[in-house]
């Protein structure tokens, strides 16, 4: 099953997590099977200290950590690999129809920029790119002025996640698992 990747970026503060929902429930409601991987530059704590689970991976060092439930499965893993976003939804993310990136600027995907000059006033990626980036599809901002070389989305119009979700089906980066 041929899945579709799709990267949304942007400052710190500028909507990503925000977008990256409101793109999610949205293909959910259309019956997709959607993943997100979210790219942190920082070390993820996703566990609380004192847990069984939490002392399993940091006291017991082990490579990888699972805890399961009856409607939850996370996994916890060292790792010094690349965490490129590709290779991480092949290997963790088969059968899903769409993944949806949060971060990644300098990857190979597709992608939208979130724009919002009060919370940055440095410029848009899109202006200087990472070596290697992929095609910018189109920039969503709430600045009635900016002006971009791609499609411009503006959260004011009432059509902005429809077009949005339309850009990242119909030009998502195809990965066969």
């Amino acid at each position: 099953m041929t899945m579709r990747l799709f990267s949304i970026i942007g400052r710190k503060g500028s909507g990503k997590t925000t977008l990256m929902v409101a793109l999610a429930r949205e293909f959910k409601r259309q019956g997709k099977r959607v993943g997100t991987i979210k790219h942190a530059s920082h070390p993820a704590l996703v566990d609380a200290e004192g847990t069984d689970s939490f002392r399993h991976f940091h006291q017991g060092m082990a490579e990888r950590s699972m805890v399961a439930s009856p409607d939850l499965r996370v996994t916890f893993e060292r790792t010094s690999e690349n965490h490129d976003p590709v290779a991480l939804a092949t290997r963790y993310m088969a059968g899903l129809d769409l993944v949806l990136c949060e971060g990644f600027r300098g990857s190979i995907l597709p992608r939208v920029e979130v724009v919002r000059r009060e919370v940055s006033q440095e410029p848009p990626y899109y202006t200087v790119p990472a070596p290697g980036a992929g095609p910018w599809l189109g920039v969503v901002t709430d600045d009635l002025a900016l002006t971009a070389p791609c499609r411009i989305v503006r959260f004011q119009d009432t059509m902005w996640l429809p077009v949005i979700s339309m850009l990242a089906w119909e030009h998502g980066l195809l990965v066969e698992p």
